[in-house]
């Protein structure tokens, strides 16, 4: 079987660099690609951008012209061998005459899915399996989607050390600090939806928008869809409903719900945030799959948690697994993904 080389193996980590420097491509994946002459040196390097853009492989293919013939393309996911808005990846690289193909990523996507093959009855050496852990995680939430049928979902939440995320007033604007709000705009341009309670959407009139570093908006076709949870009415001048952004209301609590909608709605990355009744329902229901909380060094010594629960004892007691312990500011972020068996069936 054969197997990468080491200029292979370089250029499938420039390649996932590739794929990294756009924040969201989804409903599609993120891609990178490299083409590699025959002596190993680079000729060109592609990426996907979005729905409806060239896919990565058709990207490094137009750069490298004539010297893609009789080349080894590096890609970060198996090419695709469908055609949607986009031809087939595998036709695209048989006409450019490509005689290897490196890939990471197995294609989870049964439409899409078949291309080493296809790749492969037409003569073309193919290894697949390169860095694939690597391609995967970048990858996490449009791989869950896809194969599980309903959208991943982040839950963001900003607390005090005493973890607390509102005053007894019901007020929870700034915990944290403007470091800590910058970042959370990283995160949230990877998702194409931001899911917030009515409760929270009354008390705190969020925009519920990706913002730059000058505190403007983006553009209106690279916002995520807004999704307010809940059967309350918002008044129509609240800043949810303004033209920065498209809105869905979502009337109902019941995470399934929501989530079936947002599915519908072509949703793949959910980002749920504003409310802890809300974030409850979802944690209760094992729909979180991601967890980044904010930490403020900072008590108030009464209020509402960041999280509302059924739990009775320690036995119900859910531990997340860290991926990540960052200091933000004078603020700390915590990145992590629950763990789904109790603790006692984990001892």
């Amino acid at each position: 079987m054969a197997t990468a080389t080491d200029v292979e193996q370089q250029a499938m980590r420039r390649a996932l660099e590739a794929a990294r420097s756009i924040p969201r491509a989804l409903p599609n994946p993120r891609v990178g690609c490299v083409i590699l002459s025959p002596d190993g040196t680079q000729v060109a390097v592609g990426h996907h951008r979005g729905a409806g853009t060239p896919h990565a492989e058709v990207d490094a293919l137009t750069q490298a012209g004539d010297a893609a013939r009789g080349a080894t393309a590096v890609v970060t996911l198996e090419p695709c061998h469908h055609t949607g808005r986009t031809g087939p990846c595998t036709q695209a690289l048989l006409d450019a005459g490509v005689a290897r193909v490196v890939y990471a990523q197995s294609d989870p996507n049964p439409v899409a899915a078949g291309g080493a093959a296809a790749l492969q009855a037409a003569g073309v050496e193919v290894v697949g399996g390169v860095l694939a852990d690597e391609a995967t995680e970048l990858n996490r939430a449009w791989t869950h989607a896809v194969t599980q049928g309903r959208p991943f979902v982040t839950w963001k939440y900003a607390a005090t050390l005493d973890g607390l995320s509102a005053a007894p007033d019901g007020t929870s604007k700034w915990i944290t600090g403007p470091a800590a709000r910058r970042d959370v705009q990283r995160f949230r341009a990877e998702c194409d939806a931001i899911v917030a309670g009515t409760g929270a959407v009354l008390a705190d009139d969020p925009r519920l928008t990706v913002r730059d570093e000058d505190d403007m908006p983006l553009p209106y076709d690279q916002q995520p869809l807004r999704v307010v949870v809940g059967e309350t009415t918002i008044p129509r001048y609240y800043r949810v409903f303004d033209r920065v952004a498209p809105t869905l209301m979502v009337q109902s609590r019941d995470p399934e719900v929501v989530l079936a909608k947002l599915r519908d709605h072509g949703v793949h990355h959910a980002w749920l945030e504003g409310g802890p009744r809300l974030a409850g329902a979802f944690w209760a229901a094992g729909l979180v799959d991601r967890v980044i909380g904010y930490i403020a060094p900072a008590l108030l010594g009464s209020g509402r948690a960041a999280l509302e629960g059924e739990a009775t004892t320690l036995a119900d007691l859910r531990p997340i697994e860290i991926d990540d312990l960052t200091r933000v500011g004078p603020d700390i972020r915590i990145v992590g993904r629950p763990q789904r068996a109790p603790r006692e069936e984990m001892d």
